[in-house]
């Protein structure tokens, strides 16, 4: 009986390290994903979050806060908790850059108590269903493509942007 327990922990510790080991290759993304977000935001002059490229797109302000709205959102479906995160009431820099810098704050702490229920759960986003891993992943593609287009803003306003660390 004891032979057999110790083999069912020895096969259990490498799965739990796996947990744990994802978890926190997906939380260093997330603060990395945090620290280019917020230098792109703290790049643009207060001038520039009113503007766009053209009438079609959302102004720099818009596209911060639509990133900082989807993390937040994609983390409460997950974790399946009411996400603390708000919209400003004005569209100012420091009131954007607050907001993204709260969602990052969630987004991260969120996934450092993520279990691997929570990881494998299927989650209804009512277009489609997908995992929680795969709902995190979504979110930190979700975060680059909009990051991108605030680089060509900034582009479009003769600011050369912060290299990308990681």
């Amino acid at each position: 009986m004891k032979r057999l327990l110790a083999v069912l922990i020895a096969f259990a510790i490498p799965a739990l390290c796996a947990d744990d080991m994802l978890v926190s290759k997906l939380v260093k993304r997330w603060q990395t994903s945090k620290t280019y977000t917020i230098a792109i935001a703290e790049q643009m002059p207060e001038d520039g979050y009113a503007s766009r490229p053209n009438p079609e797109e959302m102004t720099f302000a818009e596209q911060l806060v639509h990133i900082a709205s989807a993390n937040a959102f994609f983390l409460s479906k997950v974790t399946g908790t009411a996400s603390p995160v708000a919209k400003p009431d004005k569209m100012d820099k420091a009131a954007v850059i607050k907001m993204l810098s709260d969602s990052f704050d969630y987004v991260i702490k969120s996934v450092q108590g993520l279990t691997p229920e929570q990881l494998s759960q299927v989650i209804d986003f009512g277009e489609g269903k997908m995992s929680g891993i795969d709902a995190i992943m979504l979110g930190l593609d979700h975060t680059t493509h909009h990051r991108a287009q605030c680089i060509v803003y900034l582009r479009v306003k003769g600011i050369k942007p912060t290299n990308y660390q990681f």
